[in-house]
């Protein structure tokens, strides 16, 4: 490899890809480096919902910038995007009661007709073909979007290419130091490079990883076809995600609906379960999903923690599934919500460091490389952590 950039990204997932988008638009010559040959990790291993409105402080900076990211993404680079908004059931009073406290507060920067939407259970069975018999009511979030990440992935590689962007993909990265990137074919030299490796941080720059308390979390999901009423017109949330997203479960009333759902259901607890889905063009339907946090997850999955999504997903929509495809997703997880650091001079360490990165991710890349490239733009609200210190 020869020559010079103005920025190096490490890793093509969502938060590489990001990264590269943000630097391109800047009119500065780029390279991603990946030893994959495609997207195949966490960017391609998701719901594809883009769940803005249930994020909070940091999250829900980078949600509002990352929502204008993907709208101009999909209309550029010419992938499935859908206004959908998301749907929330509401199975027991509490829930019901932690979904009115959000919607009283203020939907913060997402604009009028934004806000949270509250809906009896008539409503809802209305909206959201599942079982009626234990609905109490519901939500509507307008200003979540949902994607397809397979092919929005591929196709945002396609487009990054249309702009100059230059992919050197089946290249390992064994190190990185101020201005070279070392590969296994050859030394890069960039101005500014952005690691944005996920959880293989720990590769790369281990005292960073140790210092965040970065590990695997690993995840079962499955993709299923499910005879409904009616198609799903948008992701759909339970209680059990009430219980995971900031924005919801930072508030007071989230206490009542945990204890309860951990009480009642102490196996689902114990794969801490976020039960969602969301319905892909062709029809079928994502289900997930459990998490397990260590340094090396078993990739082994364990049939149970499979019956036991699809016996939930039985019941919820009152229909039997078929699997298609079963799947384990691993994405990083940390003490806090992202990683944003400078190990070396012109060196930034971007990771979302939870389950959001599709939802986040644009916006943290934006949000960062404009802090680095526009004179014009406001200093990051959160601090960058250096060599020396945090600053």
């Amino acid at each position: 490899m020869s020559g010079r950039y103005d920025v190096a990204v490490v890793g093509s997932g969502i938060v590489g890809l990001g990264a590269a988008y943000a630097a391109a638009r800047r009119g500065l010559r780029v390279v991603v480096l990946d030893r994959t040959a495609e997207p195949v990790g966490a960017t391609v291993r998701n719901f594809g919902h883009l769940c803005f409105t249930p994020q909070s402080g940091q999250a829900l900076t980078y949600s509002l910038a990352a929502r204008e990211a993907w709208l101009r993404l999909a209309r550029d680079a010419r992938f499935w995007l859908r206004a959908s908004g998301t749907h929330i059931v509401a199975r027991h009073e509490d829930e019901q009661a932690l979904l009115a406290a959000a919607a009283e507060r203020p939907a913060v920067g997402f604009g009028d007709g934004a806000e949270i939407r509250l809906l009896d259970a008539r409503e809802t069975t209305s909206a959201v073909p599942v079982a009626p018999g234990d609905i109490v009511g519901g939500a509507v979030l307008p200003y979540d979007l949902q994607t397809d990440p397979r092919s929005a992935a591929a196709a945002i590689v396609r487009y990054l290419g249309s702009l100059g962007v230059e992919f050197r993909m089946r290249t390992a990265v064994g190190q990185v130091r101020e201005g070279v990137v070392q590969t296994s074919r050859g030394d890069v030299a960039a101005d500014t490079i952005v690691v944005a490796v996920n959880h293989d941080i720990d590769q790369l720059f281990p005292e960073l990883a140790e210092a965040d308390d970065v590990l695997r979390c690993s995840l079962d999901m499955m993709r299923v076809e499910l005879p409904l009423a009616a198609p799903l017109s948008a992701p759909l949330l339970t209680g059990w995600s009430l219980i995971r997203y900031s924005g919801f479960a930072t508030l007071p009333e989230a206490a009542a609906v945990r204890a309860r759902l951990h009480a009642g259901r102490p196996d689902l607890a114990g794969i801490d379960l976020n039960q969602m889905y969301t319905q892909l063009p062709d029809g079928s339907i994502v289900v997930g999903d459990s998490h397990h946090r260590s340094v090396s997850p078993e990739p082994f999955q364990s049939e149970t923690v499979a019956d036991l999504l699809l016996a939930e997903t039985e019941h919820l929509f009152g229909a039997p599934a078929r699997v298609i495809e079963r799947w384990q997703g691993v994405y990083a997880s940390g003490r806090d919500e992202f990683l944003v650091a400078e190990p070396a001079p012109g060196v930034l360490v971007l990771t979302v460091t939870t389950g959001i990165g599709m939802t986040t991710g644009l916006g943290l890349t934006e949000t960062v490389l404009a802090g680095r490239f526009d004179t014009t733009s406001t200093p990051l609200s959160s601090p960058l952590i250096t060599a020396e210190g945090t600053r």
